[in-house]
């Protein structure tokens, strides 16, 4: 009798640690305070890059010697890994605009 009591009293209080865990949280994001540099190709740069990450990702990669590999390899990863839908056509022209322009 008391194991029942202890189980349902220990049923109920994780229910209702559970409810309180599952609220919904709400949270304002920043302003976007970035922007993509002009340079050629910047609409194609702006409809394809900016349909998931804001221009703050692309200002904080690192320096690099190879700009035009490095973004390459970028590019390739946001199609190959994470999906991104870029034409193939567009991504020379990517390319090229970040590899001059950061």
């Amino acid at each position: 009798m008391q194991r029942t009591a202890l189980l349902t009293i220990s049923l109920a209080f994780s229910a209702g640690i559970g409810a309180v865990v599952a609220a919904p949280v709400n949270y304002k994001l920043p302003d976007e305070v970035a922007a993509f540099k002009p340079g050629p190709n910047l609409e194609i740069v702006q409809g394809n890059c900016s349909a998931c990450h804001s221009a703050d990702y692309i200002n904080t990669q690192p320096p690099m010697k190879d700009k035009k590999g490095f973004w390459q390899a970028e590019v390739t990863k946001m199609i190959k890994v994470y999906g991104a839908p870029i034409d193939d056509g567009d991504v020379s022209k990517i390319v090229d605009y970040l590899a001059a322009t950061y």
